[in-house]
């Protein structure tokens, strides 16, 4: 009877924690990043950066962590994107200078990606050498 109830609960615990898995864990700062970047890593591609720079935008506004922790804590991807929509319209409305260019959410996102994209062409770097010598190693037994 005793390890019925055991498997039991542990059954139970096992459910509830995967009934969380897309939601911010926010108990420390350590939690938080571990769940926000399981969360970003199994997101569509397309909501992935703008998942990230909602996440930032946040970070940014909020710079008290536990404050910051209470706001993204149990929040899912759709929560944490339309909080950093929020914040980023707060922003806007208040007249941030590096804001000022963009007109909505959608169009500052499109220029992030589009900075992205210039980014990773040039990521390849000029002193890397093509066809460098192959070095083998012959292993055998002395």
């Amino acid at each position: 009877m005793k390890r019925l109830s055991i498997f039991i609960l542990s059954t139970c615990l096992f459910a509830n924690a995967c009934t969380n898995a897309s939601q911010v864990n926010a108990h420390s700062l350590k939690t938080a990043i571990k769940s926000v970047a399981f969360i970003k890593e199994r997101l569509p591609e397309n909501q992935r950066v703008e998942f990230e720079i909602a996440y930032w935008t946040i970070r940014n506004h909020i710079k008290d962590d536990a404050e910051f922790l209470k706001s993204i804590d149990q929040q899912n991807a759709a929560g944490i994107i339309e909080l950093g929509k929020a914040i980023f319209a707060k922003n806007k409305a208040a007249g941030m200078t590096e804001l000022a260019n963009f007109d909505n959410w959608e169009q500052m996102l499109s220029n992030q990606l589009a900075q992205r994209g210039e980014q990773a062409s040039d990521a390849l770097d000029p002193k890397d050498k093509k066809g460098y010598p192959r070095v083998d190693y012959k292993l055998h037994s002395m």
